[in-house]
């Protein structure tokens, strides 16, 4: 199974009433693109995707939607808004992912960074992995079980790289 765990793009803090409804700037949604772009030239297109229901993961999501699949459609759950790791391996085992799956986990820091630093094996050599800045995206691929440092890093990237 592959896992892409993403944290969402940069988000508009002006005038918002609450966290979960702040949308994506502009920046934000030129990265959702870029990203989107390089899941797709890499060959990494999920064929599950979780995605907190925020407003800034919901419209990163939208970004991303044109380098996927077509018949992709997402799961959108309060449940990822803020989760920890713990809660976020459990939305993922909820969902049953085939092990041949390539499953996209689109949600918040800190837990998205904390989930990504405790599974992978052996850390990106990357300066950002351990900030996890906005759109910061890390596939991992596991030969079996889901769990702490068993995931192979197949590729960390953030949106200025692109």
């Amino acid at each position: 199974m592959k896992l892409i765990l993403m944290r969402h793009m940069k988000s508009d803090w002006d005038g918002m009433t609450s966290d979960h409804a702040r949308p994506l700037n502009p920046r934000g949604r030129a990265s959702a693109s870029k990203i989107g772009f390089w899941l797709e030239n890499k060959g990494f297109l999920p064929d599950l995707a979780l995605v907190s229901d925020s407003q800034r993961t919901r419209e990163t999501f939208d970004g991303l939607a044109p380098y996927l699949s077509r018949n992709l459609v997402p799961v959108f759950t309060r449940a990822l808004y803020l989760a920890e790791p713990a809660a976020i391996l459990a939305i993922l085992a909820a969902h049953r992912p085939a092990p041949t799956s390539t499953v996209l986990l689109l949600a918040h820091n800190p837990g998205i960074a904390a989930l990504a630093a405790t599974l992978v094996e052996e850390e990106p050599r990357h300066p950002k992995f351990y900030d996890y800045p906005t759109g910061a995206t890390t596939v991992l691929e596991f030969d079996g079980e889901i769990g702490p440092h068993k995931g192979k890093p197949l590729g960390f990237v953030i949106p200025r790289e692109l």
